[in-house]
């Protein structure tokens, strides 16, 4: 297997990735201390998997009013940057690459995270679902609607950690525009109601996506910043029509143009009730191919072989995976060689210790990780 295309070699600009196989961004759970510092395990877990071609870390809070989950890392204290800084330097001591990806729960998240305070959004718009907090699981609320002030303040969020993020040693970042994203939530007709220079036009809900793309790009050249999108993700409220998801995406594939990023990471999430040859009849790394002129990086539940054959047919780059990276730590070896693959405990995804995350086998048989 070490001639198929996901063991060639792809330069993102100064960097080079000596294989295809992507290590997704994936929520653990797995900071369970006070100032959601990265742990010692969390160094373990993320050196265990350093032969990917690319980490991608997973979601990580810019501020404190960005939490929207429990148990996840941020990237807004000294403390927090050295836990990170940790990981970085175990995955550069075995010749790995990775780029932390920066989030923002906005309207998701709850007072519960915030001390008290409402979570902000672009519109005042309860989005109707549940927020998981230390207290339990809990309804949402109406947040408030981000003025122009909060939108600069969150601005220099995103630059702080940028920054953070190159101090920790970071290889690049990646901008987080999925659910529950604050920047997805932009541009959603369902959520994103406002009628200044942020809501209305196609542009103006893009808006919010390129500023933040603009200020982090004072601290990291643009082929050092990924940003990570679902075209078919779509918020809905009861008795309005669904969001026409992938005509914004195409859209901001089409913006994203203009930048000379590191890659545009596609994922193809699978939606309630449609068939895999329904979801396979969409085409979407196809045609978002034909959109974006740069590098993709495509994620969609892919096999061994239905990733090879999605890069020889040329609609994508590089191929990240998630589920197949938490239960083996060596996957491209496992894929090299061919070899059977660990099944994955769902049980342990977001929740537990070292359990479910660091203690699954290696190939070799004087090896296994605990």
């Amino acid at each position: 297997m070490s001639s198929s295309p996901l063991f060639q070699s792809i330069s993102l600009g100064s960097l080079t990735l000596p294989n295809r196989i992507a290590m997704a961004p994936m929520t653990r759970g797995r900071s369970k201390n006070p100032g959601i510092v990265p742990t010692e395990m969390q160094a373990l877990y993320y050196g265990q998997r350093a032969s990917a071609g690319l980490i991608i870390s997973e979601g990580t809070w810019i501020s404190k009013e960005a939490i929207g989950f429990i148990n996840v890392p941020g990237i807004f204290s000294e403390a927090q940057v050295e836990g990170w800084r940790a990981i970085t330097e175990i995955v550069h001591q075995k010749e790995g690459r990775i780029f932390l990806q920066l989030g923002h729960a906005g309207l998701l998240s709850h007072p519960h995270h915030l001390d008290g305070e409402l979570p902000l959004g672009p519109s005042s718009i309860n989005p109707l679902t549940k927020s998981y907090t230390a207290q339990g699981v809990q309804d949402t609320v109406t947040p408030r609607e981000m003025s122009l002030e909060d939108i600069q303040r969150t601005l220099s969020d995103y630059r702080n950690a940028a920054q953070n993020a190159k101090d920790a040693g970071f290889d690049g970042i990646e901008l987080h525009v999925q659910h529950p994203s604050i920047l997805s939530q932009f541009l959603s007709n369902a959520l994103n109601k406002r009628t200044d220079q942020y809501g209305g036009t196609m542009e103006n809900k893009t808006r919010f996506l390129l500023e933040v793309l603009d200020t982090v790009m004072t601290v990291w050249h643009s082929k050092r910043i990924s940003v990570r999108i679902t075209p078919n993700l779509s918020y809905s409220q009861p008795g309005e029509t669904p969001d026409d998801s992938e005509n914004t995406y195409r859209f901001v594939a089409q913006q994203l143009n203009k930048y000379d990023l590191a890659f545009l990471h596609i994922v193809d999430r699978p939606e309630p009730g449609i068939s895999p040859e329904a979801q396979k009849d969409r085409k979407l790394f196809e045609n978002f191919r034909k959109i974006y002129k740069g590098t993709i990086m495509a994620n969609g539940g892919f096999t061994l072989e239905k990733a090879n054959q999605l890069l020889e047919d040329g609609y994508a780059d590089i191929i990240s995976f998630g589920t197949l990276y938490i239960s083996n730590p060596d996957l491209v070896e496992r894929f090299r060689t061919n070899a059977n693959l660990n099944d994955a405990d769902p049980a342990t995804f977001f929740v537990g210790d070292d359990n479910g995350y660091i203690d699954y086998p290696s190939l070799s048989l004087n090896e296994h990780y605990a």
